[in-house]
């Protein structure tokens, strides 16, 4: 339970298994085309069409005007005469000073003009000889037809002969392969030894192991091994990992796929993907396959705006339902899918002969966290004050991912650190990094708001440590972390799996501890508290309608249940009178104001121990249970503030810095050239 004073801040597959990749060429080239044929003959099918295009270009093209001016300047030598068009050379001495290019050129000209006497009189006038020629019509033809051979050309080597090699997929080509990931029993190399603090769940599939291992055993009286197991839980809760180690348990192949690789842009292409992916598990028998995210695929159908059986996602949900019930006792296919959403999935893919078991994958325990942080603690040097089961206590509701980042996070601090090993104290600011935030040292804060917040954060601090029914106080600050200016952290000696009625009336005391402190001692109240209020009011919304914990309601569900609209979104509605709700209000606000009234009667009784507490604070900018316990007593503190473990950082790093680095430090780089073009006292004698 953290307290903070909040800042207010609004504003592929891979398919190796079946087709081996052909290796690169020498020093990492790329791989030759499949068809080298194919290339060729559309890179002579272009040259062609240029040729070609450049033969009928000839030079340049001119207008008729100005072909009547060169044939009067006696610049024309001879014309050949076609149908529809003409073309001529110059004379070579009209050629001096021009582009050698423009010797030859060409002209359209008009229909019939080739037989008109008068333009053959003209031109022999002029001294041009000419000759007529018929055009070769099958040139012609080839010509006009040859760019559309050329797109059909690509068309077949590019996309039908595409098509015809991919048939799983059929026409979709290769949208309808499969994009799941294969790990072969060769590979797999995650067991039980990597799965710590579900035990519940691993006994749950040892089972499953043994029927994959030796399937007769359980064909000998009949038994009809679990078709498909779907693995519940939180986000990190390890159900991936769970699965990886039961395939390396089994010592199998296991065929993974997320959800959302099943549905893309084109009709159909999740169907022919499901069929592909159970096609290519079978011919691998035994094996298991993984679908992860699978409510991706499978909510509830008739929830979309068609209502019907048109929708893609439903139509692959159909193909797994289809899929799963071909299986027989004899294929030896195990379907495992992982989901954090059990409750919207359709209830045809979670009934006996599909997905005959749901394991819940739970946030791990005290005991779980403690294994877990054991197996992850392997792989990184940890030092002789490191305290597992003391972070363990301090993480509940964190989940395995969490645990993992906390070790690692720890490992990169020391490492920063120039440490030779992991240290309790890397490990407490790792475990606040991944829930809160990053610490925000740096910051400059106003000095107002810095006592504000040392204020703010002190009532939690005292409340918390006097109340006898909060969790114990682990330590307080008033840091910046994430978007909170301070936090106060507690340490529960235990997991919660029940809350009574003392336990939430003193979380909301503890909530109401910076506020109170605001309004007594610094005259005003800021929007620091935005978090504790959200909290509190959780808290005893939750007491009044869904713990039963109101004498006027009594023993009756107020809460909102979750039902699904025709949209498939949650639809909030209340079940209860005008009458009731205005009840419910007005025990939240009795529940508040009561633990009000008792937190300013408890800061008002110790107001020297606040003030002390507060100026520790702006000294030492964080305290812990130990040390607040001795202000609250009376005590004084004697440790170096801040200010004096920078000065010893400083020192210690100029101490370890170079003998020739610390006598030029604070020369400028003329200085520094000069000094070493100086004789030393040796060389002078």
């Amino acid at each position: 339970m953290t307290n903070g004073r909040k800042e207010d801040n609004s504003p592929n597959s891979d398919d190796k298994n079946k087709r081996p990749s052909r290796p690169n060429g020498p020093q990492g080239s790329p791989r030759y085309p499949r068809n080298m044929l194919s290339w060729i003959f559309l890179a002579l099918l272009g040259v062609m069409l240029i040729t070609m295009m450049a033969e009928h270009n000839g030079g340049g093209t001119i207008s008729y005007s100005e072909f009547e001016q060169r044939v009067k300047s006696k610049e024309v030598t001879k014309v050949t005469i076609y149908d529809s068009h003409l073309s001529g050379e110059m004379k070579p001495e009209a050629m001096e000073g021009k582009d050698p290019k423009s010797k030859e050129f060409e002209l359209v000209i008009p229909p019939g003009l080739n037989k008109e006497p008068s333009f053959l009189e003209f031109l022999g006038e002029n001294g041009v000889k000419f000759d007529f020629e018929r055009p070769n019509s099958f040139y012609q033809l080839l010509f006009s037809l040859l760019p559309w051979l050329l797109i059909f050309a690509v068309m077949y080597f590019f996309i039908f002969r595409q098509f015809r090699g991919m048939g799983g997929g059929g026409m979709l080509g290769s949208f309808g392969r499969s994009k799941h990931k294969v790990t072969s029993k060769e590979q797999a190399k995650v067991t039980f030894e990597h799965v710590a603090g579900i035990d519940e769940a691993k006994e749950e599939v040892q089972e499953i192991i043994h029927f994959l291992r030796n399937p007769r055993k359980f064909q000998r009286l009949g038994g009809r091994i679990p078709r498909g197991v779907l693995l519940v839980g939180e986000p990190g809760c390890g159900k991936t990992l769970l699965a990886k180690a039961i395939a390396g348990e089994a010592n199998v192949p296991f065929f993974s796929i997320s959800g959302s690789d099943f549905v893309e842009m084109f009709v159909g292409v999740g169907a022919s993907r499901v069929r592909d992916l159970f096609k290519q598990a079978k011919e691998n028998s035994p094996c298991i396959i993984f679908l992860d995210e699978v409510d991706a695929v499978g909510r509830k159908r008739g929830m979309g705006l068609a209502g019907g059986g048109h929708d893609e996602r439903e139509q692959t949900l159909n193909a797994i339902l289809v899929e799963m019930d071909g299986f027989g006792t004899d294929d030896q296919i195990i379907v495992i899918a992982a989901t954090n959403r059990a409750d919207v999935l359709d209830h045809a893919l979670t009934r006996p002969g599909r997905f005959d078991r749901q394991i819940y994958v739970p946030l791990p325990d005290i005991k779980g966290r403690m294994e877990i942080l054991k197996v992850h603690a392997k792989k990184v040097k940890l030092g002789t004050d490191v305290d597992l089961h003391r972070l363990a206590r301090g993480t509940p509701m964190f989940s395995g991912a969490d645990l993992e980042a906390i070790i690692n996070e720890a490992a990169l601090a020391a490492t920063m650190g120039n440490k030779d090993f992991v240290e309790m104290v890397d490990m407490e600011e790792a475990r606040d990094k991944v829930r809160w935030g990053r610490a925000k040292r740096s910051r400059v804060v106003d000095e107002k708001e810095q006592v504000t917040t040392a204020y703010h954060e002190s009532g939690h601090a005292l409340v918390q440590s006097l109340l006898e029914h909060a969790d114990p106080l682990h330590k307080v600050s008033i840091i910046p972390r994430g978007n909170m200016g301070g936090a106060t952290f507690s340490l529960p000696e235990k997991d919660r799996t029940m809350y009574s009625r003392q336990f939430c009336q003193a979380y909301i005391r503890v909530c109401y501890g910076g506020r109170v402190a605001e309004e007594l001692f610094c005259g005003d109240i800021s929007s620091g508290a935005q978090a504790d209020i959200q909290q509190a009011t959780a808290i005893a919304r939750k007491m009044i309608t869904e713990w039963g914990m109101s004498e006027k309601l009594g023993f009756v569900h107020y809460g909102s249940d979750d039902k699904y609209s025709l949209f498939g979104d949650v639809a909030m509605g209340k079940e209860y009178s005008d009458r009731t709700a205005e009840i419910i209000d007005s025990e939240i606000k009795t529940i508040m104001d009561e633990a009000h009234k008792e937190v300013v009667e408890i800061i008002e009784t110790h107001r020297e121990q606040m003030e002390n507490l507060k100026q520790a604070l702006i000294k030492y900018e964080t305290l812990d249970a130990d040390e607040v316990k001795q202000i609250i007593e009376g005590k004084t503190l004697d440790k170096p503030t801040v200010g004096d473990l920078l000065a010893a950082e400083q020192e210690r790093s100029q101490h370890d810095s170079p003998p020739e680095l610390a006598d030029n430090t604070g020369l400028s780089e003329a200085d520094k050239e000069e000094k070493e073009e100086e004789p030393s006292q040796e060389d002078t004698k």
